[in-house]
């Protein structure tokens, strides 16, 4: 086996029987299921779903993108070898603990393979949910240069570089152009205020106002607990994303749950702990995959300054990363997924071959 051939870059290629268009963002690719197939497998492996629900397969990949742009390694490494196995199993993981302890229920409802999941139809909040913990990044970026006021939260004076904050943040931002909401910029990933969603919560997403004390509620606890559980490892939860939406569950009725993904290395930043306390940051996440690209191109500002992005997409499509910086990416990746997870995480050998066995043998979905 090659180690090009561990690797699942193509997801949005895979003979899975669908009526629909196959969706493919950054990581991850969507096959909706026929009706037909979507009700024979509620009915066939019991998922807790009422029995018209759609569902969808969902591919995870190996690519790895950064500042906007995907990547590849030498060696033909279209992407980091473990990294979708990783994401998935610790998505799975902390989704499954949210459960147990009574927060809320995922959109996955089953995981034939380490790099799918097959997921109900849920119905997207088009609010990031970001939780900050620590003042780092953007926000350091942003506070040193003199702003205070985060998303309607007024920072003190005196903050340092990686510090503690005094409390949890929780810094919004929108999913997605929203139009016609009073303050509110026309683009996507723009930062927004609790008002902000509290005076416009329909167009959010948001069935009732009182659905946002409960994605805040879910929001901190989801939070708390992942950074718990790291702690106890010696691991700093720094900052996280979460995504929330709506599912219609067993009973007919609306129910928000967490989806897309939550806990990663790419959505989150974690810490080393033993070395946070020694004055150092390491970090277990994408961040430390951006920092290596601004130190490895000689001029990081293509990668920083937006109106650049044409150079940008040249720099990634032209330069194969060095083979060990691939390497480091993935011992990051599968090494915080082995200690959050508590097993070993396996690397897929022939991943598509895999999913599309299995996806044949036990699903029958294959065209």
């Amino acid at each position: 086996m090659s180690l090009a051939d561990s690797v699942l870059a193509v997801n949005d290629d895979l003979p899975i029987r669908t009526d629909k268009p196959v969706h493919s963002g950054k990581v991850r690719s969507v096959y909706w299921l026929t009706e037909a197939d979507s009700r024979r497998l509620i009915n066939e492996k019991q998922y807790p779903v009422p029995e018209d629900t759609p569902l969808a397969i969902m591919v995870i990949s190996d690519r790895i993108s950064a500042f906007d742009c995907i990547f590849h390694g030498e060696q033909d490494l279209q992407g980091i070898p473990g990294k979708g196995a990783a994401l998935n199993s610790i998505s799975n993981h902390w989704f499954n603990c949210f459960a147990e302890q009574g927060l809320a229920d995922s959109h996955i409802l089953d995981v034939p393979h380490p790099l799918v999941w097959i997921v109900q139809k849920a119905r997207p909040v088009k609010v990031e949910a970001i939780c900050r913990q620590y003042i780092t990044g953007s926000m350091w970026r942003a506070y040193e240069k003199g702003e205070r006021e985060f998303c309607g939260i007024r920072l003190p004076e005196g903050l340092t570089k990686n510090q503690k904050l005094p409390e949890l943040l929780i810094t919004p931002s929108t999913k997605g152009i929203l139009t016609d909401i009073s303050g509110v910029p026309e683009q996507d990933d723009v930062n927004i205020s609790r008002k902000n969603i509290e005076d416009n919560f329909e167009a959010f997403g948001f069935e009732s106002k009182s659905d946002i004390d409960l994605y805040e509620k879910l929001l901190k606890e989801g939070f708390d607990l992942i950074s718990d559980k790291l702690a106890q490892l010696d691991q700093i939860f720094v900052d996280t994303k979460f995504e929330f939406g709506y599912v219609i569950a067993k009973n007919g009725r609306s129910k928000l749950i967490y989806m897309d993904e939550v806990g990663t290395p790419d959505s989150s930043r974690i810490w080393d702990g033993t070395s946070y306390r020694n004055g150092r940051v390491v970090e277990n996440s994408k961040e430390s995959f951006r920092q290596m690209l601004l130190s490895h191109f000689p001029d990081p500002d293509i990668l920083l300054n937006k109106k650049r992005m044409p150079e940008r997409e040249a720099l990634a499509r032209n330069n194969a990363l060095p083979l060990k910086s691939m390497m480091d990416v993935s011992k990051t990746y599968l090494d915080i997924a082995s200690k959050a997870v508590g097993t070993q995480i396996k690397v897929p050998e022939h991943p598509k071959d895999e999913i599309i066995k299995i996806l044949r043998s036990e699903y029958q979905l294959i065209v």
